[in-house]
């Protein structure tokens, strides 16, 4: 009550007023009149006194159960405030509050009828797939002895490379709906940055040797940060590949990391068209696709980042949305930038994570 500015202005003007009393009623009637003067003044201020101390009692009271919502707690009673003004403002509070209890609940509710739609989805999926995966492969390899129908064998490597990709489309959607539904559970260990990218890097391996694009490191020594490195990894293999699909031949795909006292800082840069700037606000938004550049022709030949094609039928905008929603759930950061050329053009894409250290405070 006493760090409270009204308050303090209020006892300096009761301090001032009654000084000024006690100098006239001691002018005017000498010691014994100053004396009662000042104790009259002390005996009008006391009730005012305790009254406020037990106003601001009772909002304190009011701060901490708030603070208690604040933090999870769901059942409070503001109703034993009493009456008067403060226990109008505490009921319209406990209305408040139970309101956004009911809208939190609804939410969560639809939020784990979405994630089990996709989960049921998803497991449903996977069945035909397979059965498609395996007749395509048989009916491939029959064609391959009969030696008559190049074209046609051609025609079912490429459909199940497609099937490749709806498959990995379907678990990525799994683990949506997992994570949505909070059924992942994330590791809260130490994590080595050349082991994270290492782990994530090695599945891709072919894949770039084969795209003729070269993946290049730049990782301080000793740089680290406490998470999870298999769910990270996931989130890295996603960025990797993305820039993978972007990155022409003869491209170059850079991760760099870098540890300070705030936070550990990995990039991912490619040497791709970069990101329209049109789909840079939505790139980490799920299940959206960006637009193929339209202002070159040479554009129009390469996909964006983010795009999909007739080889990537899974950039429909859920790997960098996995990827953003798997760093930010160990409390991580993923924003996506365009590298610039001396002459402020596109030279390609910047992802960059950042992990916060906890900082005494």
């Amino acid at each position: 009550m006493s760090r409270n500015l009204p308050v303090r202005r209020a006892v300096v003007a009761w301090l001032a007023v009654t000084a000024i009393v006690v100098a006239l009623a001691a002018a005017l009637l000498g010691r014994d009149g100053a004396l009662v003067a000042l104790v009259a003044s002390l005996a009008a201020a006391l009730p005012f006194l305790i009254h406020t101390y037990l106003r601001y009692r009772d909002l304190k009271r009011l701060a901490a159960r708030l603070d208690a919502v604040l933090h999870g707690e769901r059942e409070l009673a503001f109703e034993r405030m009493g009456e008067g003004e403060l226990a109008i403002l505490a009921s319209e509070l406990d209305k408040m509050v139970l309101r956004l209890t009911l809208t939190a609940d609804d939410l969560a509710r639809e939020r784990q009828q979405l994630a089990d739609a996709l989960a049921d989805i998803s497991h449903q999926l996977k069945t035909p797939l397979t059965a498609l995966s395996l007749t395509t492969e048989l009916v491939r390899k029959d064609l391959v002895r009969r030696g008559d129908c190049p074209a046609g064998v051609e025609r079912l490597r490429h459909i199940e490379q497609l099937e490749v990709h709806v498959q990995e489309l379907v678990a990525t959607l799994l683990r949506l709906a997992r994570l949505d539904a909070g059924a992942l559970q994330f590791a809260h260990a130490p994590v080595a940055v050349a082991e994270l990218v290492e782990r994530a890097a090695a599945p891709l391996a072919i894949a770039y040797d084969l795209a003729d694009v070269t993946l290049t490191y730049d990782i301080e020594d000793g740089c680290s940060f406490t998470g999870d490195i298999a769910w990270t990894a996931e989130a890295l293999g996603n960025i990797l590949k993305n820039c993978l699909e972007a990155t022409p031949a003869g491209g170059t795909v850079t991760v760099r990391a870098r540890e300070d006292l705030i936070a550990c800082r990995i990039t991912v840069e490619d040497t791709g068209p970069g990101i329209a700037e049109e789909d840079l606000p939505h790139i980490f938004e799920r299940f959206y696709c960006g637009r193929r550049p339209e202002d070159t022709a040479d554009a129009q030949e390469e996909p964006s980042e983010g795009t999909s094609s007739a080889v990537n039928p899974a950039g429909v905008g859920i790997g960098l949305s996995l990827a953003r929603a798997l760093i930010s759930a160990q409390g991580g950061t993923l924003t996506a930038e365009n590298v610039r050329d001396t002459d402020g053009a596109p030279a390609g894409a910047r992802f960059s994570i950042t992990f916060f250290k906890d900082i005494a405070v």
